[in-house]
Formats: C-alpha cells, sequence, structure tokens
C-alpha cells in the first residue's frame, strides 16, 4: 500500500516526479541520442591541423575607436567624448564646428577585428562595433573610418562601412518596450581593409617547427609525433603535453609551406579525456565516450501531489444583520511511492562502462534530465564514476 498524507496550500497544480519505472521522455531519448551518436563518431581520427597550431602562425587583436552616424534619433546623446569625435572628424574634412548636433544621429563605438597570421596587403576582414554611449541601438548606421591598433601601437587595418545588426528594439508609448538579442552590438562585413602585414614567424624559423596543441594532452602529444614520424621517420618528438617540435626533412628544406600541408593532413585520433559536462540552466549534459562507470544501484521514488479547489458557504446567524458568503479553499493530497533500487549493472565488462552503456542505463530508468543531473552528482560523490564531472 502507498502512504498517503494531506497538506494544504494556495494554488492548484500537479506535481509528478517519476520513478524508474516512469515513461522516458522524447527529450531524454534525444539527447542521450545524441551521446551516442557523438560515441560512435569519435572512432574516427582527426587532422592534425585540425588539434595543432603551428608556433608563429596566429592571429592578432585589433582595436579602434570610431563614430557611427545615421542612426535616425537612436544615437548618443549629450556625451562629451562623442561630441569630439565628430567635430574632430569633421575638422579632418576642413569644416569647423563649434559644437555638435543634439539630434541623436551618432554613436561612440569600439571597433574590434582579428587579423590573420597570413593577411596580405588589400585583403579584407569582418570587424565588429560595440556601442561606449547610451545609444538605443546601431541599426541603419554607417562606421565612418576607423584606423584599428595593435598592441604595438601600429595601424594595421582601416574599417568602414555599414553596419548590420543581429537585433532590435521597439517600444510604444505607453512604456512597453520588446528587444531581441543586442541591438547596439553590430557587424561590418569586409569592412576592414588590410593596410599593413604581419611579419610571419614560421618562414624564419629555420628547419624546426613546433606544433602547439589546442587541447594539451601528453598521449595525443605522443600519438601526433608517432604519426608524423610514420611518415618521416625520425622527425617529430613529442617535448610535453601541449608541445610537438619537427624538424623539416632535408627533401623539403626551402619548402615549409608544402611540408605543413603534408603534415597538417594525417590523420590522428586523438585521446579525449574522461569528462561529464553539466548545464543546469539548460539542462543539457554532455560525456565524452571514456567516461566510466563502475557497478552501483540507484534509488528515485514517485512523488504525486494534487490539489483540488473547495466551495464551502458561511450564513450568519438568524436574525443578524450579515450576508451569506462563499468560502474558497483547497485539498491537498499527496502519494509517494516507496522507491526500489536499480542495478546499474548491465556494463560489458563489468566496472567499464562506456558512454554508450552509460546512456543506455540511465535511458532504462527513466528519468528526467534534472533527476539525471542529481544522479550523475551522487555516482561522483559515490565514488563509481571515473570522469571529471563539470557543473556550469
Amino acid at each position: 500500500m502507498m502512504p498517503r498524507k494531506r497538506a494544504g496550500t494556495k494554488k492548484s497544480l500537479q506535481w509528478s516526479i517519476h520513478s524508474s519505472k516512469m515513461r522516458l521522455t522524447l527529450s531524454n531519448k534525444i539527447l542521450f541520442g545524441c551521446l551516442v551518436l557523438l560515441a560512435s563518431l569519435s572512432v574516427y581520427g582527426a587532422r592534425i591541423k585540425d588539434l595543432t597550431d603551428v608556433r608563429g602562425s596566429r592571429s592578432n587583436q585589433l582595436y579602434g575607436y570610431g563614430i557611427v552616424t545615421g542612426l535616425s534619433g537612436q544615437g548618443d546623446s549629450r556625451i562629451e567624448y562623442t561630441e569630439l569625435g565628430i567635430l574632430n572628424a569633421l575638422e579632418t574634412l576642413g569644416i569647423r564646428a563649434d559644437k555638435a548636433d543634439k539630434s541623436r544621429n551618432i554613436a561612440a563605438v569600439m571597433v574590434t577585428a582579428d587579423i590573420g597570421p597570413f593577411a596580405k596587403e588589400g585583403s579584407r576582414m569582418d570587424v565588429t562595433v560595440s556601442s561606449i554611449g547610451n545609444a538605443d541601438s546601431l541599426q541603419g548606421g554607417i562606421l565612418l573610418q576607423t584606423p584599428l591598433y595593435g598592441a604595438d601601437g601600429n595601424v594595421y587595418t582601416v574599417a568602414q562601412g555599414a553596419v548590420s545588426i543581429g537585433g532590435l528594439s521597439a517600444g510604444g508609448g505607453g512604456g512597453a518596450n520588446v528587444q531581441v538579442n543586442h541591438p547596439t552590438v553590430g557587424i561590418v562585413s569586409n569592412g576592414g581593409l588590410v593596410e599593413r602585414e604581419i611579419e610571419s614567424k614560421i618562414l624564419n624559423s629555420g628547419n624546426e617547427i613546433e606544433l602547439i596543441l589546442r587541447s594539451p594532452d601528453s598521449l595525443t602529444a605522443v600519438k601526433i609525433a608517432d604519426a608524423v614520424n610514420k611518415y618521416y621517420p625520425g622527425t617529430s618528438l613529442a617535448v610535453d603535453g601541449g608541445v610537438v617540435n619537427v624538424q623539416v626533412p632535408v627533401d623539403f628544406r626551402g619548402q615549409t609551406t608544402n611540408f605543413l600541408a603534408a603534415v597538417g593532413g594525417i590523420d590522428v585520433k586523438p585521446d579525449v579525456p574522461a569528462r561529464v559536462i553539466i548545464n543546469e540552466r539548460t539542462g543539457t549534459i554532455v560525456a565524452t565516450q571514456s567516461v566510466r562507470i563502475s557497478p552501483v544501484a540507484v534509488s528515485s521514488s514517485n512523488v504525486t501531489i494534487f490539489l483540488n479547489p473547495t466551495t464551502g458557504v458561511s450564513q450568519p446567524l438568524p436574525f443578524s444583520q450579515g450576508a451569506t458568503t462563499i468560502l474558497q479553499g483547497e485539498n491537498a493530497d499527496l502519494i509517494e511511492e516507496v522507491g526500489r533500487f536499480e542495478p546499474l549493472d548491465e556494463l560489458d565488462p563489468p566496472g567499464a562502462s562506456t558512454v554508450n552503456e552509460l546512456a543506455s542505463a540511465l535511458n532504462k530508468l527513466g528519468l528526467t534530465t534534472r533527476e539525471m543531473t542529481s544522479i550523475l552528482q551522487s555516482i561522483k560523490n559515490a565514488g563509481a564514476l571515473q570522469a571529471e564531472l563539470i557543473i556550469n
């Protein structure tokens, strides 16, 4: 028999926490179906170029201060540096003015971009524009010519063009406002023109190349070195978990680019660390193929609460001055099933489950994503989850 308890509350609701025998929701099937798919795809290797970066071959960050015009009353209002910016721009064109227009058609912005390692003079790039004042939106604006500086203080790119935003903001006279994404941040597609090249250090590195792992791991570094040595014997050595040293063969001396292309196309199966990542805000659980779980038993109870509204009548005493009133109330019924242990022992071999088997075992319990999160935390605390548990 199931014990019954009664309690009172103010709202009518029905809350059910399903037990290990409840039906599996579609979202859970999709989630762990994706886990199985990701696990099956990981048996294939990745190219070295997708796992490493070449020392001396990286992007550099650029930034600058600019003015966006044509905002139709949605720009900055009475901000000193905005006024000074537009006055300086006008003075450059030979126009002298004592005061800037107060029409809110301009906005002060910061312009940022990343210049690639092989960007050449005259090539173009996208730039990002973000308001630093109190502008309402950058929609429809034009970024005026803006020099972009590197960390060394030199100008590498000049940006100009129409600003495209991925958001919007609209409001009514009654104070209602609707906003989608951020209307004060946008991009200028192909708006950056490279004026100064960055010298490549790869061609000047002699006959030695260093590959920097994007996800440092000693086993992966050794695998990369072995894969390179398979095609070019005696040329590669794993220095540590983050660096692989490669000597350019004699046949490729003076042809560093060709050698990098050949090495970058070699397939390597990286060693992925065992991790379970949980995002509590979105209810997402991601596990790598290396996750292992020892045999454990899990108990999940089933709690169902029924709240039913009731109506009563209150009548006054005879010959009194009172009136008949209707009283509203609620009755609460709480039904709790006794949980039972469900063993997660369908592992082959026992204690060495893969993420496929872990997904299958948890799916068998028929749990919601929130319950899976709690159970994974408990399994980790019990010492049965041989993986790093990351909760965001």
